[in-house]
């Protein structure tokens, strides 16, 4: 045999010997097996139980914000300039602040002239009941006709009955020199100003508009199936646009509903001083009956095409498969599971977005939540 032969077949040989090696290392079922039973975990998990949770069930609706009431403040005398403006839009003003003056020189030469009127009127009656004491004291010595002291007596009923009107003449000037205070009807902020300084006004012009103790409430639209399950006193979350959330009670429910829209008005009072504003659009609920809920953390969730999936630990304690779920209402950090998912599912508490359905996980929390339902 030729050494050429022979270096051949030796190196076949080695090749043989090195494929029977590398098939028990990597080849050999029961190391297969072993490899692609157990892949390596891509991520490292906690993992948590649904809870039951005792939730109010809730109606979402929108609408605009407006005033409790509103209250117009018009001119009560006309014919006069406004000469002074102490009020402005945003004023908080207090019941019976003065918010602009009239012109008051004519009604304060009317009320000094009734005034004189008044005094003349009281000094003829006194003068009057001097008559009639003297005409009673002469009437034993028959020095005064009976004629005569009817005369003393009717002059006396005439001059009080004329001191009557003119004292009230002059009560009816000074409510006319009063109403050149231009009053705030209640407590409340100004809302609009119509008046401007050097205006002459008209009795009944309007010059401010205010917002009652400022008072804001949620006009909320709701449909007819919602309106049978809205009742007065239930609590409301509202959502103001820039965010803040604050609490209001429904204070009145509309009787009927409109022609164009097939919804109804439900008003919703809110606190004073919460930030809401006349004219704002806002977003709310509104509470109704409570309703046991299998509640997951936010977290869990994971939003894919426009559906909610949660990936849920298999039998081997390493896997997980994805579960498209169903949510509904949200509270505390916490979201509804309506459907898709079982009560005792361990499920991947946060970070499911690296996950894939049969992605292999290490578990290092897989205890409940620590909840009690209420």
């Amino acid at each position: 045999m030729s050494v050429v032969r022979r270096h051949k077949l030796l190196l076949v040989a080695m090749a043989v010997i090195l494929a029977a090696i590398l098939w028990r290392i990597f080849l050999s079922p029961s190391t297969a097996a072993s490899m692609s039973s157990t892949p390596p975990p891509v991520l490292t998990v906690n993992v948590t139980n649904p809870t039951r949770e005792n939730w109010s069930e809730v109606i979402q609706a929108d609408g605009i914000l407006t005033a409790w009431q509103e209250a117009v403040i018009g001119a009560e005398t006309g014919s006069v300039r406004i000469t002074e403006l102490l009020a402005d839009v945003g004023s908080t003003v207090k019941r019976g602040q003065v918010l602009a003056r009239l012109a008051s020189a004519s009604a304060n030469s009317d009320v000094r002239k009734q005034k004189a009127a008044v005094a003349q009127a009281r000094a003829n009656l006194e003068q009057a009941q001097a008559d009639v004491k003297r005409s009673k004291a002469a009437a034993d010595s028959g020095a005064l006709s009976v004629q005569k002291i009817d005369e003393y007596r009717i002059a006396e009923e005439s001059d009080r009955a004329l001191l009557d009107s003119a004292e009230a003449d002059l009560q009816s000037k000074q409510i006319v020199l009063a109403q050149t205070n231009v009053l705030a009807v209640d407590d409340g902020v100004i809302s609009s100003r119509s008046a401007l300084l050097g205006n002459v006004v008209s009795v009944g012009t309007e010059l401010f508009r205010i917002v009652r103790q400022g008072k804001v409430e949620w006009q909320a639209e709701v449909t007819a199936q919602q309106l049978a399950r809205v009742q007065e006193g239930q609590e409301v979350s509202v959502t103001l646009p820039g965010g803040k959330a604050i609490h209001g009670q429904v204070r009145l429910v509309a009787p009927t509903l409109s022609a164009n829209t097939g919804r109804a008005i439900v008003y919703v009072s809110l606190p004073a001083n919460s930030g809401a504003q006349v004219g704002m659009f806002a977003s709310g609920s509104i509470k109704l009956s409570k309703k046991w809920a299998v509640a997951l953390p936010e977290s869990a969730l994971v939003l894919r095409d426009g559906r909610s999936d949660v990936y849920v630990l298999g039998p081997d304690g390493n896997t997980v498969s994805r579960r498209t779920v169903v949510t509904g209402r949200r509270e505390q950090g916490l979201v509804e599971i309506v459907s898709g998912l079982d009560t005792g599912a361990h499920v991947v508490a946060s970070g499911g977005a690296f996950l894939s359905d049969g992605a292999s996980v290490k578990v290092v929390n897989a205890g409940r939540m620590n909840r009690d339902a209420t």
